[in-house]
């Protein structure tokens, strides 16, 4: 399935939003190049939420990574918004993503001085909204992801699952087209995860963006509209979920599919 483009997208999705065309990346380990990612090809639709799941060094970091801007390919295209990545400075990678991006971190990366409309807000600084209107919108985005009584708190008066929240809420108050997110929920227990996984579904949804998550976790991954699995830099699958098989009958599935 590397070589070969793939239209990822049911009819719930709209027209792509992410076309990613024969795409390569190399390492060179000392007088060794590694291959991170060996051809891959496919498009996402927009609306979808998609998960890239893979274990450790499977290359599902480095996708995320070119995908955003934050590496460039060794080869190949990479089309967001109709714009080609790849062919972008870093200045104008740098805006790119400020327009059309945002970002949920495994970390949180909350700013520990901040309370929770701070953080939201950051992101509006960098664009040069007036601070009555971005702490306003910051208080919106909060409500959404349901965290309007803790807007005045900062991270260490907060649990780990609110602190993803308030992630959440950050990644959204730029309302971007695109939300990447890097193992949203590698800090978090299994029940917060899972609430924090239908929270993410939930606004993306309501808001029409396409979330496109990385995590080695088939049981997580299976909350999404289309799963892509990769091994080795390649693609091994794509499935679309049908609307009826939960996360975990999902997960079942896939560990017992010899690869």
């Amino acid at each position: 399935m590397s070589g070969k483009e793939t239209d990822v997208g049911d009819n719930r999705c709209d027209e792509p939003v992410i076309q990613v065309k024969d795409l390569y990346k190399v390492y060179r380990v000392g007088e060794e190049r590694v291959r991170a990612l060996n051809g891959v090809s496919f498009s996402i639709r927009r609306g979808c939420f998609c998960s890239i799941v893979g274990a450790s060094g499977s290359g599902k970091s480095t996708l995320l990574n070119m995908l955003a801007g934050l590496e460039k390919p060794t080869k190949g295209e990479i089309v967001i918004a109709g714009e080609h990545m790849e062919k972008k400075t870093e200045n104008q990678l740098v805006a790119f993503r400020r327009e059309h991006i945002g970002f949920i971190f495994q970390s949180f990366n909350l700013m520990g001085t901040m309370n929770a409309i701070e953080n939201v807000a950051l992101p509006l600084t960098f664009q040069g909204m007036d601070k009555k209107s971005r702490n306003r919108k910051a208080e919106e985005m909060l409500d959404l992801v349901g965290l309007t009584k803790h807007k005045k708190h900062r991270p260490n008066q907060m649990s780990g699952g609110q602190q993803q929240r308030v992630g959440v809420a950050r990644a959204l108050v730029v309302e971007p087209e695109i939300i990447f997110a890097d193992e949203p929920t590698g800090n978090l227990d299994s029940n917060t995860s899972v609430e924090v996984m239908n929270l993410m579904k939930r606004v993306v949804r309501e808001k029409n963006q396409t979330l496109v998550m990385v995590t080695h976790d088939n049981y997580l991954a299976g909350f999404a509209d289309i799963v892509i699995r990769i091994r080795d830099g390649k693609i091994l699958e794509i499935s679309e979920r049908d609307g009826q098989d939960m996360p975990e009958e999902i997960a079942a599935q896939e560990s017992c599919k010899k690869v």
